[in-house]
C-alpha cells in the first residue's frame, strides 16, 4: 500500500522539524507568532479599520501596526498587545497550555 501523502501544511511542517527538539521549539515559536500576528489582523478588519486608523488610536505609526501583523516578526510585547486591545474595546487573555511531547508527523 503507497504512503498517504499530507497537503496539511502544519503537518509538512511538523514533519520536517522531525524529533529534534530545537527546531521543535523553533517551530513552535514560529506559530505562536503567526497567530498573533494574525489576531492583529483580524481584530482590526472585525474594527473596520486600516492600519493607519489603528496606529493613531494606538499611539503608533502605521509601519509598526504592519510589522506586528507580519507573521515573520517576534517582537511582540504584552504591552503593545494591550494597547491594541484597548484600540478595539478589547482585552488580552493569556494561556498557558501543555506542549506537546513530540510534534505529530505528517
Amino acid at each position: 500500500m503507497p504512503k498517504k501523502t499530507t497537503i496539511n501544511a502544519l503537518k509538512i511542517l511538523a514533519h520536517i522539524a522531525g524529533p529534534n527538539p530545537q527546531r521543535q521549539r523553533q517551530f513552535e515559536e514560529e506559530l505562536v507568532n503567526r497567530e498573533v500576528a494574525s489576531k492583529i489582523y483580524q481584530l482590526r478588519e472585525r474594527a473596520r479599520l486600516s492600519q493607519a486608523a489603528l496606529a493613531r488610536r494606538v499611539g503608533t505609526t502605521q509601519s509598526v501596526i504592519s510589522r506586528l501583523e507580519d507573521a515573520d516578526y517576534d517582537g511582540h510585547s504584552l504591552a503593545m498587545l494591550n494597547r491594541i486591545a484597548a484600540a478595539v474595546h478589547c482585552r488580552v487573555e493569556i494561556r498557558f497550555v501543555a506542549l506537546k511531547r513530540h510534534l505529530k508527523s505528517a
